[in-house]
């Protein structure tokens, strides 16, 4: 088996599976705290809903444009040109519905989560991609080997982003930190918590059409929530909590995808699994070991 996993890492888009399954995973981790402790966990799963129905109109155009100059300009572009800022879009009006007594968070991330996946579905029947619609909506929604066939320009997209993630999260920490624990007095006290939660609602959209083609659409916030809960049941504090998740998350990604490439299972829901394993794991050691 080791001779077998170093055979695979040999190859390129192996190498590039693992690196962009780390960064997605880093990533993920980061916000996953911050949203856990906020009670916006259900926003990467309505996110993730509204870019399936936004990458199914990516597809549709692509359909549309067959054999035609536009269709290598949608192919050199990529979907994500498309998918990103709209699913921006939806993060920032979700954030501002959130807000208004009118419509309550709850409600409205239902609303748009099943008004996406349902929009998506009809626009992949009626301009399928392929004659098997059933697998390209199934690899779309709990993720396929397309994280096996990235390019080397995907693997720079990814990584450019995740970077920006990166970033962003460290030079906003305290701010982050602040709006996370006690938004009153941290609006007391001066701080902009509407921008702060805006920024975490753009880069939680960020993060989740990255992940897309890791894990699929409906197994994204698993990468969110597991980490940040399996992490709280061994720490208290904030620090401690975001460090151990990334850990966590690190190990449980770069191991689902090990073991799936080897033993051919679907890479997203491997990934999962991990995660469960984990938090079963971390469980235990919280209940037992105090």
């Amino acid at each position: 088996m080791i001779d077998k996993l170093v055979m695979y890492l040999q190859i390129p888009f192996v190498r590039y599976a693992l690196i962009v399954g780390v960064l997605v995973a880093l990533c993920s981790s980061l916000l996953g705290v911050t949203l856990v402790l906020k009670r916006f966990s259900y926003i990467g799963d309505g996110l993730s809903h509204v870019a399936f129905g936004t990458m199914a109109i990516a597809s549709a155009l692509r359909v549309a444009a067959h054999n035609t100059p536009i269709e290598s300009a949608l192919s050199a572009t990529g979907d994500m040109i498309l998918v990103m800022p709209l699913t921006i879009l939806c993060a920032v009006l979700l954030l501002k519905t959130g807000q208004n007594t009118a419509v309550k968070g709850d409600a409205a991330i239902a609303m748009l989560s099943v008004g996406a996946l349902s929009f998506g579905y009809l626009i992949m029947n009626i301009f399928p991609t392929s004659g098997n619609l059933s697998g390209d909506v199934c690899s779309t929604l709990f993720g396929s080997t397309s994280i096996l066939t990235l390019l080397p320009a995907d693997l720079i997209v990814c990584v450019a982003l995740s970077v920006i993630v990166i970033v962003v999260f460290v030079f906003f920490y305290n701010k982050v930190f602040a709006v996370t624990f006690d938004e009153d007095f941290a609006k007391a006290i001066g701080t902009r918590a509407e921008l702060y939660n805006l920024i975490i609602a753009i880069v939680t959209a960020v993060i989740i059409v990255l992940a897309m083609d890791l894990v699929g659409t409906l197994l994204i916030s698993a990468l969110v929530i597991f980490p940040a809960i399996s992490a709280m049941r061994l720490f208290k504090s904030y620090k401690a909590v975001t460090v151990c998740s990334v850990i966590l998350s690190v190990f449980c990604a770069a191991a689902g995808i090990i073991i799936s490439i080897l033993a051919g299972t679907p890479v997203g829901s491997t990934i999962v699994a991990a995660d469960v394993a984990a938090f079963a794991v971390c469980w235990l050691i919280g209940k037992f070991g105090r």
